[in-house]
């Protein structure tokens, strides 16, 4: 009987410590997947291309107010359409970051999501969004061809679409203001341009039966 109950609390203290190593290994992966994201917000191929007018629509959000997202801002502000869904935990962590960002930058935000009515009630009672205007609707989801979230599309103040992509994290948000200062679709674009440049002139060097100089202090002969 002895041998019985020992070998019980020797199997319930087994369980204990695997599902303590499970749920550590677990928080562990969570943090690597953030710290491993990359740097710039994956632009989506799909939808109003980055340079086209934005799509146009006049909108009620959750206070019954008319929201216009896309055309000609004469507030001179560029607009940040993102879209969130209320069961989102990446959109749960993306929402503070968006509203800095329409403090610091001069952003007008736009907050779009989709679903039941019931979701959306306790995302704005969790969630202080301030004066940033939550709007549901699908059909601008379906407009952008938005299929992951937090996604997000910033609006120049012409009404041109001017950077999108997926935006996971901080950096993925501050990544499009970062494209657009810089000209560029995306910093992906940014990345890319580089690196090609950078082998160009390696084959360049390699033709001309010449390499660039080391880095080490080293001097070509006279």
């Amino acid at each position: 009987m002895d041998y019985i109950i020992a070998s019980n609390i020797i199997l319930w203290l087994a369980v204990i410590i695997l599902a303590t190593v499970c749920l550590a290994l677990s928080r562990q992966i969570g943090i690597l997947h953030e710290r491993s994201a990359p740097l710039g917000a994956v632009i989506s191929d799909k939808g109003p291309e980055v340079g086209d007018e934005a799509p146009k629509f006049d909108l009620a959000d959750h206070k019954g107010d008319v929201v216009s997202l896309g055309g000609a801002r004469t507030t001179g502000a560029d607009q940040l359409a993102l879209f969130l869904a209320p069961n989102c935990p990446m959109c749960n962590k993306i929402l503070p970051t968006a509203r800095a960002m329409a403090n610091r930058e001069n952003l007008d935000v736009v907050v779009i999501s989709d679903g039941p009515k019931e979701e959306h009630q306790h995302f704005l009672d969790t969630h202080n969004l301030g004066s940033i205007p939550y709007v549901i609707s699908a059909d601008v989801g379906m407009r952008f061809q938005v299929g992951k979230v937090p996604y997000a599309v910033l609006i120049d103040r012409n009404g041109k679409i001017a950077a999108k992509g997926l935006v996971n994290t901080r950096e993925h948000l501050e990544s499009l203001i970062e494209a657009k200062s810089m000209g560029l679709e995306s910093l992906q674009e940014y990345f890319e341009k580089n690196e090609l440049h950078h082998h160009h002139d390696h084959a360049s060097h390699v033709t001309n039966g010449t390499e660039p100089a080391k880095a080490n202090g080293a001097h070509s002969p006279h």
